[in-house]
């Protein structure tokens, strides 16, 4: 998007067509996205947010949780963990879906500020490149024993090759998805129906199965350590929401299916995570005395496995590379993106200077390439067992702000604000919270209060989260949440449906229209300017000042 240098001088006109072109580009990176973008239906937009989905990285998470702890401890933490992610993913998808706007933007107006959110959106940029370099370390396993090729090249491969597919953002991303969809989900449930129909002992040993560190009974540090692990994928939420933005606004018409698709594509993700990862559980215990312990959490050895056992010898793996490529495009696709808008948002609000978001598709692809490199897949439960303090206690920060403080205490605005000049810089009620629960849950994990608290650290990070988010609004009083209660603009954020408003009014500093949400009133001009140049603001020259009462 065109933006001054300093908030002083004014771009370059473009041409409407090469505008067009940016801002595709672009992808409404840092804003409100508009309805005049958001053609798709809400079931094409839930089919791409979906197709993230279809990542490799819960195959070998269930199969290293299922081997170490047991069949049943490992079934109930996915259970745990899954019913944990439903219930925070809820409120932040509908509000991604409902206002238009990515989880950044979300948590911005949910207790953190407008810089307070910085943190957050490093710790997303994280979870997308650890989970980047999960998958591509998946993919070279796989074009290592089907091609031969070396493991350091089969790094390179998976990551350069998702570069042309993320330029276009959204427009590519839905057809990439929809229409590799149906061949990932074929290959990978029919091994499955097939071992289970033609070999009905591979269910009993699966459900048999203790483990490494286990006796065969379930019990409470185990299943905490596995949902640990699992837990480190909340932050999904954020990649469906980068989807979910462009949902078309929702109407009486159209209500039942933006539902639907809201829920499927929002928090239901979890549901197909928690299948894969029970399914990766079964595969690994079905290939154990094949391959050994170490290799029975690699995916494609898992389904190499499976094939095996229903097709010729000659098609196996070739079968089984073409599943594990097709899943690290689709899922890696939605790594670089989702990481390139989550360092853009960042890096913008700190230094005051947009450079695009391609700058940080490379750079995230970057920190990617070099977790690979040093071998990551080997110390995976560790990565995502500490990850899983800071994303867990973000989410569940996030959440509870909008379900209890907005609704419930009525000390959050119930409309989400994220523009610069409206919101304080830092909130004290996210920003206490996120820290103390996250701080506290990392000193459990590293064994600081001792072995028996060490497998609670999830535990505290969402117990930690949820009662200090409303705590710190009832004692601040909710007045951090906005600097501003009036944006300088007349007309209505809302219309009468409660959607976004679709009017649109020119940006005075980079001359083009946007819709009302994305604008605020200028300081020293009788004009509108878009979020993003007010971002980019270096002097605060265009920034509303405080209101008196809003402090």
């Amino acid at each position: 998007m065109s933006t001054t240098e300093s908030s002083q001088t004014v771009t370059v006109p473009v041409s409407p067509t090469s505008q067009a072109t940016k801002e595709t580009l672009e992808d409404y990176t840092l804003r409100f996205a508009p309805r005049s973008y958001r053609r798709w239906t809400p079931m094409v937009v839930a089919t791409t947010a979906l197709g993230g989905i279809a990542y490799m990285a819960d195959f070998s998470i269930g199969a290293g949780i299922g081997l170490a702890h047991g069949t049943g401890n490992a079934l109930v933490a996915i259970a745990v963990a899954a019913v944990v992610i439903f219930i925070t993913g809820f409120p932040l998808a509908y509000y991604g879906a409902r206002y238009n706007i990515d989880l950044d933007l979300i948590t911005r107006g949910s207790g953190f500020g407008y810089y307070g959110s910085v943190l957050t959106s490093v710790i997303f940029a994280s979870f997308t490149f650890i989970f980047f370099a999960l998958e591509g370390s998946i993919m070279a396993q796989g074009l290592k024993l089907g091609l031969g090729l070396p493991l350091w090249l089969g790094y390179a491969i998976s990551t350069l090759m998702v570069i042309p597919l993320v330029i276009y953002g959204m427009k590519a991303l839905s057809k990439l998805q929809v229409w590799t969809t149906p061949v990932w989900l074929l290959l990978m449930v029919a091994p499955l129906v097939y071992l289970v129909s033609t070999d009905p002992g591979t269910v009993d040993r699966f459900l048999t199965y203790a483990g490494t560190d286990g006796d065969g009974g379930v019990n409470t540090a185990s299943v905490l350590l596995g949902a640990g692990v699992c837990l480190s994928l909340i932050a999904q939420i954020g990649e469906q929401i980068d989807y979910l933005r462009f949902m078309p606004a929702k109407t009486e018409a159209n209500k039942r299916t933006w539902w639907t698709a809201v829920v499927m594509a929002g928090p239901g993700w979890v549901v197909l995570g928690a299948l894969k990862q029970a399914i990766s559980v079964f595969l690994a215990v079905y290939i154990l005395a094949k391959v050994g312990p170490a290799a029975s959490t690699e995916p494609i050895r898992q389904f190499r496995g499976a094939f095996d056992a229903m097709m010729p010898s000659w098609l196996v793996i070739p079968l089984a590379v073409a599943l594990v490529v097709i899943s690290q495009i689709k899922i890696n696709v939605t790594n670089a993106y989702s990481g390139s808008l989550a360092w853009t948002n960042s890096f913008t609000r700190v230094t005051k200077h947009y450079p695009g978001r391609m700058v940080f598709v490379l750079v995230n692809l970057g920190f990617a390439l070099a977790l690979m490199e040093a071998d990551m897949f080997s110390f995976l439960n560790d990565i995502l067992g500490f990850y899983s303090n800071c994303a867990i206690a973000w989410i569940v920060t996030v959440a509870t702000d909008i379900g209890i403080n907005k609704y419930l205490l009525r000390l959050s605005p119930l409309q989400p604000e994220f523009r610069r000049g409206m919101l304080y810089a830092v909130n004290p009620v996210g920003a206490v919270a996120f820290v103390v629960a996250s701080g506290l849950s990392i000193a459990l994990y590293f064994h600081a209060l001792g072995d028996t608290l060490q497998p609670y650290s999830p535990v505290a990070a969402a117990v930690l989260s949820f009662l200090l988010t409303p705590l710190m609004a009832i004692v601040t009083k909710g007045k951090y949440y906005l600097r501003r209660t009036d944006d300088g603009i007349d007309e209505p954020l809302l219309d009468t449906e409660g959607n976004p408003s679709a009017t649109t009014y020119d940006c005075h500093v980079c001359r083009q229209p946007y819709e009302r949400p994305d604008l605020a009133a200028c300081q020293t001009h009788d004009a509108h300017v878009c979020s993003l140049c007010l971002s980019t603001d270096k002097v605060g020259d265009h920034v509303l000042p405080a209101q008196p009462s809003a402090a």
